[in-house]
């Protein structure tokens, strides 16, 4: 008689080993999934702040005044913006401010809390307009 010693299976150790190897793939893929989870909440963010501040670009000369003065305030979710209306004096060019139709800066800025720290979007446009007036209204 002859005994074939032959292994039918596998042993502990490569079960173990093929266990480990997955469980690492595992961790990898996890951290992966998590990260693109935060990322796609933080475009969330950013693109509601977004447009907080283009709303707001959008009042100063339609609903409120265009003149120079800063406004601020808070929306829904803990984020606040600041509304700055200046005239617009670029460096080395002629002072505009006797035109009837002076070009003003405007800058919102939206700031909220998000996760360890805070986060910001900060918008800019140049608006021509009579001081002081209102340039229509919404009905």
């Amino acid at each position: 008689m002859s005994h074939d010693h032959r292994q039918c299976g596998y042993s502990l150790i490569e079960v173990l080993v093929a266990f480990s190897i997955l469980a690492m793939a595992l961790t990898v893929l996890l951290k992966i999934f998590s990260a693109g989870l935060r990322n796609v909440d933080a475009a969330g963010e950013y693109a509601l702040a977004v447009s907080i501040a283009d709303a707001e670009l959008a009042v100063p000369g339609v609903l409120e005044p265009l003149q120079p003065g800063i406004t601020q305030g808070e929306e829904d979710g803990g984020y606040r913006w600041a509304r700055n209306v200046s005239e617009f004096r670029p460096a080395n060019r002629p002072d505009y401010s006797g035109a009837p139709f002076p070009p003003y800066l405007i800058v919102v800025e939206v700031t909220w809390s998000a996760g360890r720290g805070e986060r910001s979007v900060r918008l800019e446009t140049i608006r021509i307009g009579a001081t002081g007036t209102v340039a229509g209204s919404i009905q």
